[in-house]
This record gives structure tokens, C-alpha cells and sequence, in this order.
């Protein structure tokens, strides 16, 4: 498997192997992504993948790409060197940089995204929860908060993760979602495991305190939570018991400097 340089919750996640056939053959169509840097990470990931009709969609895809527009992506200096270097080799070498923000996909995804009543929540959210998974990704990936604040917990791991790659997801948004007790362990894992969303305090604390988040993520952001919240989380009855334990130690550790 080619390794595209790119490091993002759902390019992760296919690197990982955990992305079901159906799904592969619609990122090898360009598809699944909606960002220019992950629909040409996951045809990179998929140029040799070992379902043969997979690989063969990626390399079709490929070979239909529009050059002049592919050419300038690759010119801008956020592509990682791997992906200019697989395409150079394909006869698709960089060009001058396109300006601006590239947030307008290469590969067109088609059709406008579905309508979901805004007045209604409990309406809305059954109604997202009954669409086609496309559908569903591409509200993950364009809709509104609202619509993603219902999608982040969506049974389908895949849904989920584009979510917390949608270019309109803010810091904010990722700070609710840590404090959530229905969002799968993925979603806390991949939150915890983010430098930028950890830079944030509120996003650490609410993920310390959130009895979901796997042990491993809760325990190394333990000692940069402040003195009241490690006071906080040692008489918290929520939270897994080594946790706490852990918290009480820090507070007299503290308390002894």
C-alpha cells in the first residue's frame, strides 16, 4: 500500500485496513472524500489495493483526472512530497500553485446535498439516520453543525470519522463531541490523539472527564489538566477507578510542591 503522506481521521482510518469493500470502491471512484487532499490520498492508498476491482476503480479514476487541475493542487505547499512524487511518476508533475483555499473536491462528488428540516431536531435526526450512506457522508462532510452534531454518532465508524474531517468542523464543535456519552471510543480515540484539538484545554478536560474515552487517551492527558479539575476528577465516581486514583495522587503531589 502507498503511503500519501497525508494524515487525516479518514485517510487513517483506510490506512488502517477497517473500511468495508463497498465504501473502498466509492473512494476509488473519488466518491467518498470531499477535500482535493484526501480524494488523492485515498486513490494513492487505493492504487494498489488487494481487492483487484478496487485497485482497478482507483487506477481508472486516475487516468481520468483533469491534469491542468491536478498539476496546480499539487503545486501548493500544504501536498505532502508522497503524493507529488506518485503522480510526477504518472506524468502529472507540479505546476504553478491554484491560489487560494483548495476546498472545492477534483473529483466531482455530484448532487446538491439533501434537505433536512431545520425547526424539528428530533424530525431532523431521524430523517439523517434513514438516509443512503452517501447521503449521510456527504451531509458529514458539507452540512451544517446541527447535522454533524446528529452524525457523530452514527452506528457507521466511517460516518463518524467524516465528520471529524469535514473542513467545516470547528474547534468548538470537537469540544462538544469529547464532552458526549454517545459517541463511539473511535471518535474519543481519534479526538484524544490530535495534537491541534489537544493544544485545547476545554477538548482535554472534557475528554478526562468523559468515562468513555479510552483509558490510554485519559491518562496521558492527565497531568495537564489544572489543580481544580485534578481535584475535581479524584472524587468523580463517573469516571473509570484508576482514573481517579490517578487524579488523587496528582492533587497531593501537588499539594506538596
Amino acid at each position: 500500500m502507498s503511503d500519501p503522506g497525508v494524515r487525516t481521521p479518514l485517510v487513517d482510518f483506510f490506512r488502517r485496513g477497517e473500511v468495508a469493500r463497498d465504501a473502498r470502491l466509492l473512494a476509488a471512484q473519488g466518491a467518498l472524500a470531499t477535500r482535493p487532499l484526501e480524494q488523492l490520498a485515498l486513490l494513492v492508498l487505493l492504487f494498489d489495493d488487494a481487492d483487484a476491482e478496487v485497485a482497478a476503480m482507483a487506477r481508472q479514476t486516475i487516468a481520468a483526472l483533469p491534469v491542468d487541475q491536478v498539476s496546480a493542487f499539487l503545486g501548493r505547499s500544504d501536498v505532502p512530497g508522497e503524493i507529488r512524487d506518485f503522480f510526477n511518476a504518472r506524468g502529472i508533475p507540479a505546476g504553478p500553485p491554484m491560489p487560494g483555499e483548495a476546498i472545492e473536491p477534483i473529483v466531482e462528488t455530484g448532487g446538491e446535498l439533501p434537505e433536512v428540516p431545520a425547526d424539528d431536531q428530533n424530525e431532523a435526526s431521524t430523517l439523517i439516520s434513514a438516509m443512503p450512506i452517501m447521503a449521510r457522508l456527504k451531509l458529514a462532510s458539507k452540512g451544517t453543525r446541527e447535522q454533524r452534531a446528529v452524525l457523530i454518532r452514527d452506528p457507521n465508524k466511517l460516518i463518524a470519522i467524516a465528520v471529524l474531517s469535514s473542513p467545516k468542523l470547528s474547534e468548538s464543535e470537537v469540544e462538544a463531541f469529547a464532552r458526549m456519552g454517545n459517541v463511539s471510543e473511535e471518535v474519543l480515540r481519534i479526538i484524544g490523539t490530535n495534537r491541534g484539538w489537544t493544544k485545547n484545554y476545554g477538548v482535554i478536560a472534557a475528554l478526562v472527564r468523559n468515562p468513555k474515552t479510552p483509558p490510554g487517551i485519559s491518562m496521558n492527558l492527565l497531568a495537564r489538566l489544572n489543580d481544580r479539575d485534578l481535584k475535581m476528577l479524584s472524587i468523580d465516581r463517573n469516571v473509570p477507578e484508576g482514573l481517579r486514583l490517578a487524579a488523587r495522587k496528582y492533587v497531593v503531589k501537588n499539594l506538596n510542591r
